[in-house]
């Protein structure tokens, strides 16, 4: 997530180094005008930012504040709610807070069209969810549906079991390797604004799969290695945790992955063959852990009836470095 150019240097410089004056913020003054507690507002900035950040933070109820790049923000925004179904949201528009010139707009995102507004603004929005309006959780486990895959896909339940495991935490980074369509990662970084992860995948089908992805579900910051691993790893800033979805037998693969992580690091791997839970067995014995065997089935129809249809069964070795 790129972060703001005064948190950056409070963490390149001692404080005593660093002159702070303090003012008050464009989200406090909104909410202030608006008479939302800032504490339950979810504020974000699309200054120099893609749009698409949007898609993670859009939920029925929800209260935002956004940093607006200029007056053509507002309408762009209101395009993105029309197509998300939340046309019936209210947008309040606030330019040159606190000055002489400041100017409240406000409509709805269906009505919004192109109306002209200052390029200093800020746009708040109480987010009303339509009919069709796409409904996603920040707890792991989306639909399957969510994703755009070609059936690598880590599903749904057997992913929110993988995600409890890697237990991300803030700050923390995730190695996502044989990313697949990207869930993983994905919905590691939905998890937590301070987060970040890694998608490596070497088919370049995928890679774009993930790229569009991410952009859909609201974390486009996700960095993607176009590679194979273990050579893709080279050079990598230091995980905390690293899910293998693909390709744990490749030779040094495991090695290269546990030698980079720092004590107290998970390692999570899944596998549904059984020459892979063969060796999931052998890692087991060498390095401990947790063996789990995740069975799931889904009631279908069978002609008149309907009966359980079992998925694939996946083992899961988790692991914590000691």
């Amino acid at each position: 997530m790129v972060r703001d150019r005064g948190v950056t240097l409070t963490q390149q410089l001692p404080p005593e180094e660093l002159l702070v004056l303090p003012a008050p913020s464009a989200f406090s003054l909104a909410s202030a005008r608006l008479g939302w507690p800032l504490a339950e507002v979810e504020c974000l900035s699309l200054h120099g930012r893609p749009l698409d950040l949007l898609n993670g933070v859009v939920a029925p109820r929800a209260r935002l504040l956004l940093l607006s790049s200029d007056g053509t923000t507002p309408a762009a925004v209101a395009a993105r709610l029309v197509a998300l179904g939340y046309g019936l949201s209210r947008m309040i528009v606030l330019e040159h807070m606190g000055g002489p010139r400041e100017r409240r707009h406000e409509a709805t995102a269906a009505s919004w069209a192109d109306r002209p507004v200052a390029n200093l603004n800020l746009i708040a929005i109480h987010c009303v969810a339509g009919v069709v309006a796409i409904v996603r959780s920040s707890v792991p486990g989306l639909p399957d549906g969510a994703f755009d895959h070609d059936g690598q896909l880590t599903k749904r339940e057997v992913r929110a079991a993988t995600l409890a495991a890697l237990a991300p935490l803030p700050g923390e980074l995730l190695w996502d390797i044989g990313a697949g369509s990207g869930a993983v990662a994905i919905e590691w970084l939905r998890a937590g604004r301070s987060v970040s992860a890694i998608a490596i995948e070497s088919d370049r089908a995928r890679v774009e799969m993930v790229r569009r992805n991410a952009a859909a579900l609201g974390t486009p910051w996700l960095q993607i290695v176009d590679g194979e691993a273990p050579e893709a790893l080279t050079g990598l800033p230091s995980p905390d945790a690293v899910f293998i979805g693909g390709g744990l037998a490749a030779p040094g693969l495991v090695d290269a992955v546990w030698g980079a992580l720092p004590r107290g690091g998970r390692l999570v791997a899944n596998a549904v063959t059984i020459e892979s839970e063969a060796l999931m067995v052998t890692l087991f014995r060498r390095l401990g852990g947790t063996l789990t065997r995740i069975a799931v089935s889904h009631v279908e129809p069978i002609g008149a009836f309907h009966a359980w249809r079992p998925l694939m069964p996946v083992t899961q070795l988790a692991v914590v470095k000691p």
